[in-house]
This record gives C-alpha cells, structure tokens and sequence, in this order.
C-alpha cells in the first residue's frame, strides 16, 4: 500500500468546491484511495459524506494511501490538489 501526506491548503479546508474538486479527481483514479486524520480510520476518499464527516480545515495533515498499479501517480496528483488552493480558483 502507497501512502502520502498532504496539508489542506483551501481556506475553508476540504468542503464545498474543494470537496467536490477533490472527490471528482479521486473517482477518475483506476483504485480505490482512502483519506484520514491522524487519530481516526481511513474513509473513503471518493465518499462525499466520508469527506464531510472526516471535518479537514486549512492547514490539517491527512494521509491519502491507494494499492495498484499506478498508486504512486494517482498520490501525487491528489496530494497536489489538496496542496493548492482551490478556493481560489
């Protein structure tokens, strides 16, 4: 299993747009990927409701992790959307 960790860099962490930015990336992934705080269980990441209740706000760190072929890639495209801000946009 592939793993990273990014900082949440929207203004109002991972909800509304950014949320929805984030979710559409993660369904265009060919596996499954998985978000989490420290302290809590990984949800899933394509879950519009795992994000929402997972409550990630400007500066947290969550860990992102995928197995499969291509996990590697997949990371580093989320953790850079995560990385930007997309309330300004």
């Amino acid at each position: 299993m592939t793993e990273r960790t990014a900082t949440i860099a929207s203004r109002v962490g991972l909800h509304a747009r950014p949320a929805s930015l984030f979710i559409e990336a993660v369904k265009k992934q060919p596996m499954r990927v998985t978000i989490s705080k420290a302290g809590s269980a990984p949800l899933d990441a394509a879950s519009i409701l795992s994000i929402m209740s997972l409550g990630a706000a400007n500066g947290d760190v969550v860990t992102l992790a995928a197995e499969g072929e291509g996990a590697d890639a997949a990371l580093a495209e989320l953790v850079a959307l995560l990385e930007t801000d997309l309330d300004a946009e």
